[in-house]
C-alpha cells in the first residue's frame, strides 16, 4: 500500500495509537471500521499463542467487515513491535508478520531493522517510533520507510520535543510517512499537524476512554475526571520517560512528587508475568482534558471528522482573508 493509498482511504488521518495494557482486537477493529488506523503493541498479547488469535481475529474480523461496507472504508491495522534486545520473543512474532501480514509494522524501543526484510517481503510498510532527531536519522538511515515522532506531551512513553518542531526538523531530511503524537486529541490538533507537515496523527490518550478498549472502567473514569494538570513525567517506573496519571500513582503508594528512581529497561514480550506489575498505574497524555465522556470508537471518529473539516474551512477561509488583504 502506497504512503497516497493509506491517506486517501482514511475519513481522517488519525492513528488509534497502540497502547500498552489498552489496545487489543475490539478497539482495533472499531477504529479500522471507522475509517482510521488501528493498531496495538504485540506485547499486549501474551503469551506467543494469544498474539496468533489476536491476528487471526484482526485478519478474519477485517474480512467480515469488507463483506458489509465497501473495503475501501476500512482503515489499515497496523501491529507495533518491540524491537530492543531485551525482548527475547522477536523472532516468534516477526514470525506471525509474515503469516498475518499487517500492512503496517511500527516499531519501538530498539532499530527497525530486525523487521525490515520480513515486512517488506509481503509488501508491507515499516514504521520507526522515535523520540528525538537522533533517532529518527538512525531509522531513515537503517531504511524505514517512515517516522512516529512522538513529542512532548505524548501519553505513556513521552519525547520532548514539541510536535510544530519535530515535525519542522524532521522534514528537512526525510520525505517519507510522517506521523506525529504529543497531546492531540480533536480534530482541530490533527488539522494543525497536517498542516504543519506530518501525514498521520497517533492519537491515544483519546481511545483509552472508548467502549472498545481494554482499560479498566476506573482508568477510563480517571481519564473523564481528570486534567493535563494532572500528569507527571517520570522514568521511574520502566526505565523510560513516561507520562502517568498522578491519581493512579498516589492509589498505588508512590508519590509523584517523589518519583523513584530509573530502574534497568527491560521489554520482555516472553514475561508472561510483567504486565500486571503496572496494570493499576495509568498512563495519559496532555490531550486528557478533552474526554468528557466514555464513547464508542465510532463516535469519537465522528466527532473529529467534524472537527477536522471546521479546521480545514477556517483555515482555508483564513488563508483567502490574508491573500486578499496582501493584494
Amino acid at each position: 500500500m502506497s504512503g497516497v493509498d493509506l491517506l486517501l482511504r482514511l475519513r481522517v488521518p488519525v492513528v488509534a495509537a497502540p497502547m500498552f495494557l489498552v489496545s487489543g482486537p475490539d478497539l482495533v477493529l472499531a477504529a479500522c471500521r471507522a475509517g482510521i488506523v488501528g493498531a496495538f503493541p504485540t506485547p499486549n498479547a501474551r503469551p506467543i499463542d494469544v498474539l496468533e488469535q489476536w491476528m487471526r481475529r484482526i485478519t478474519e474480523g477485517l474480512a467480515r467487515a469488507g463483506e458489509t461496507q465497501d473495503p475501501a472504508t476500512l482503515g489499515p491495522w497496523c501491529a507495533n513491535l518491540v524491537t530492543h534486545s531485551s525482548n527475547t520473543r522477536l523472532p516468534d512474532d516477526l514470525q506471525l508478520l509474515s503469516r498475518y501480514r499487517p500492512p503496517l509494522v511500527v516499531t519501538a524501543l530498539g532499530s527497525p531493522k530486525p523487521a525490515l526484510k520480513r515486512v517488506h517481503d509481503y509488501g508491507g510498510r515499516v514504521i520507526a517510533d522515535v523520540t528525538s532527531l537522533t533517532l529518527a536519522r538512525k531509522a531513515v538511515a537503517a531504511g524505514a520507510d517512515g517516522l512516529a515522532c512522538i513529542c512532548s506531551g505524548a501519553g505513556g512513553h513521552t519525547g520532548s520535543l514539541s510536535p510544530f518542531a519535530f515535525v519542522s526538523a524532521v522534514r528537512e531530511f526525510f520525505d517519507g510517512l510522517v506521523i506525529v503524537g504529543g497531546g492531540i486529541s480533536d480534530g482541530w490538533g490533527v488539522a494543525g499537524a497536517i498542516a504543519a507537515g506530518a501525514d498521520l496523527v497517533y492519537m491515544g490518550t483519546r481511545f483509552v476512554a472508548t467502549a472498545e478498549s481494554m482499560a479498566d472502567p476506573g482508568y477510563k473514569k480517571m481519564l473523564v475526571d481528570c486534567g493535563s494538570e494532572d500528569i507527571v513525567v517520570s522514568a521511574g517506573l520502566t526505565g523510560t520517560p513516561a507520562s502517568w496519571l498522578k491519581p493512579s500513582l498516589r492509589a498505588n503508594g508512590i508519590d509523584p512528587d517523589n518519583m523513584p528512581s530509573a530502574p534497568p529497561r527491560s521489554y520482555d514480550s516472553n514475561d508472561v508475568g510483567k504486565p500486571n506489575r503496572w496494570r493499576d498505574i495509568w498512563a495519559a497524555g496532555q490531550g486528557v482534558g478533552a474526554i468528557k465522556a466514555v464513547e464508542p470508537v465510532a463516535a469519537v471518529v465522528d466527532r473529529l471528522c467534524a472537527e477536522y473539516r471546521d479546521a480545514g474551512r477556517r483555515f482555508a477561509r483564513r488563508t483567502q482573508e490574508s491573500l486578499h488583504h496582501a493584494n
